[in-house]
């Protein structure tokens, strides 16, 4: 069998499922979206998947962002006022703004652009298996990392072999489950417990540019979670060398370096100099400056208008109708599944007794929270993060505000006379997250949940997010739901901040990555997501829409869903 696949790789053979995704598509049973979707993940080419689509689908517009009509310029400065954090190693990164930096020094795999579908990039092909439990990359010759050296296989398997490391507590353990055991392992303290440990064989060097992965199930999202920010391709020597990309910048094979760096206040992005060349086009920029402006998102927007940035990273909602109206000021509006999720700890008292928590959903007001938190922009959630932007999203019976009913249910838990919560909140993506917890106060009022709301440093929220029993933690965007909840809900996994474990949960969302067939996908995420309501274990109101600010001299800039920074093609005209 693994002949006849190697065979099929070296006459450049087209997954079989690719032709009944054609079909299905010119029968109108898959959308556009979905075809360019699966078919590349599929391996096959996006400029073979546009040209199809564009052939039988010539109605609808392209994915495809159209050209400026301005000519690109090269050189130049790009400045963004964007909080700058801690981002020693990659492999642990919790946060988009510390990727936002190092993804410039350092590449990944794949690449996901702002229409959802994924490239190749440090990998320049990938062949999965029929059953898609084989996965075959293809790593590009000819890559310089910064310090001279070729990129290899041996440094994509270093870099796996890291992720998946319990020790190390990548969220990437969370990504491919599929490549992992349960073991008998100790936690920090000397207690027996179980952890998860990479299957030996898992990974295969097959030569020197060729990574074999094997999974234990299929698993189609394979490539797209090559993409998760924390997946950076570093030489193998990274950990070694004391595993901080601030101090080894010329570990990554970017086509910058790192000029210079201060947490809280700047980052200074160069190109590199001397004998590096880069692998790929070459980008337009000389230089990129994140320029830390604090949380008060009135500064970014100030330091905008009066020229000090070409950019912001995030546009504070308050101020969205004030940089509609200056001058010079382009807001860019991406439909997300970016969410403030407030979920909730059934280990820990009250809410080890599901009615409190049931009787905490059916009090809170999800409508009301999007009206009053986000001005109505974002879609309405269901309290199973789960998207209706998302490819994989099965829609279910609406679940009606029922305040009686969640009073009957705290007085059966024996809170007949009140009870008394704390929900901690950071802000660290803006003041709208207090404002949600604050109308979540007001709903619980009324069913009798005293809840205290502890506004917290955003700095310091970082340090409680996935230990206190009630927080509200902002979760980004993925382009497939269930790369989100096997890094947030799968049992055992480091980001699983709910403590949720649910063997019925586990085993759906492996059926649900393993379903190539968008329909027979949405019948066990329905499943999944009812999994997820009927436990209770999170308030998660709605899904937003993420506004972004440039200067109209900055060109080429196109808002990503998942507010990742794909500079390359953008310029500054001057």
């Amino acid at each position: 069998m693994t002949k006849i696949k190697m065979d099929h790789e070296k006459q450049g053979r087209v997954h079989p499922r690719v032709a009944d995704l054609k079909n299905k598509f010119v029968k109108g049973e898959v959308d556009r979206r979905e075809f360019l979707r699966t078919t590349t993940l599929l391996g096959l080419s996006a400029a073979a998947a546009y040209t199809f689509a564009d052939t039988f689908d010539v109605k609808l517009p392209s994915l495809i962002s159209s050209a400026e009509a301005a000519t690109p310029k090269k050189g130049g400065t790009i400045r963004c006022a964007m909080a700058v954090q801690d981002m020693s190693d990659p492999a642990v990164f919790d946060w988009v703004q510390k990727s936002n930096v190092t993804r410039q020094m350092a590449e990944y795999l794949t690449i996901t652009g702002a229409d959802n579908v994924t490239r190749p990039m440090l990998a320049e092909k990938w062949v999965p298996s029929d059953d898609l439990k084989t996965w075959t990359f293809h790593i590009r010759k000819g890559v310089m990392f910064g310090n001279g050296d070729e990129l290899t296989a041996d440094d994509v398997i270093a870099n796996i072999n890291r992720w998946l490391d319990p020790n190390v507590g990548s969220s990437m353990v969370g990504m491919l489950n599929t490549m992992l055991k349960e073991v008998d392992g100790k936690d920090k303290d000397g207690k027996p417990v179980k952890v998860k440990r990479m299957i030996e064989g898992s990974v295969e060097k097959v030569d020197s540019h060729t990574v074999r992965i094997h999974l234990t199930s299929p698993d189609l999202s394979i490539p797209e979670k090559m993409y998760h920010y924390p997946a950076v391709i570093l030489h193998r020597s990274f950990a070694e060398k004391g595993a901080n990309i601030t101090k080894t910048p010329d570990l990554g094979t970017g086509p910058y370096t790192l000029a210079e760096f201060r947490v809280g206040e700047v980052a200074i992005l160069k190109r590199r100099g001397g004998s590096f060349k880069y692998w790929g086009e070459d980008p337009l920029l000389d230089e990129i400056h994140y320029i830390d402006t604090g949380t008060d998102g009135s500064a970014s927007l100030a330091a905008l208008v009066s020229g000090q940035v070409d950019a912001t990273y995030n546009l504070d909602l308050t101020l969205l109708g004030a940089a509609q109206t200056m001058p010079g000021v382009i807001v860019h509006d991406v439909t997300t599944a970016q969410t403030g999720c407030m979920r909730i700890q059934g280990t820990a008292a009250p809410f080890d007794d599901i009615r409190v928590r049931q009787a905490m959903q059916l009090a809170a007001n999800n409508e009301q929270m999007l009206k009053t938190a986000h001005q109505g922009r974002g879609q309405v959630a269901e309290n199973h993060h789960v998207c209706a932007c998302q490819p994989d999203y099965a829609e279910l019976p609406k679940i009606k505000r029922n305040v009686g009913k969640a009073k009957q249910l705290l007085a059966d838990a024996g809170h007949g006379d009140g009870l008394e919560i704390t929900c901690n909140v950071g802000n660290t993506d803006g003041q709208w997250e207090t404002d949600q917890v604050v109308v979540l106060k007001q709903n619980l009022a009324e069913a009798g949940i005293n809840l205290n709301v502890n506004v917290m440093p955003s700095a310091q929220y970082w340090d409680v997010w996935d230990k206190a029993p009630f927080s509200l933690t902002v979760w980004t965007h993925r382009p497939l739901a269930t790369m989100l909840l096997g890094v947030a809900y799968r049992t055992g996994v480091p980001w699983n901040e709910a403590k949720y474990s649910s063997k019925e949960f586990d085993d759906l969302l492996t059926q649900a990555e393993s379903t190539v067939d968008i329909d027979k996908r949405r019948k066990i995420m329905a499943k999944v997501e009812k999994r997820l309501q009927d436990d209770a274990i999170m308030i998660q109101p709605f899904f937003r829409s993420v506004m972004t600010a440039t200067s109209d001299k900055v060109k080429g800039y196109e808002g990503h869903p998942t507010s990742y920074h794909q500079w390359n093609k953008v310029w500054i005209d001057s």
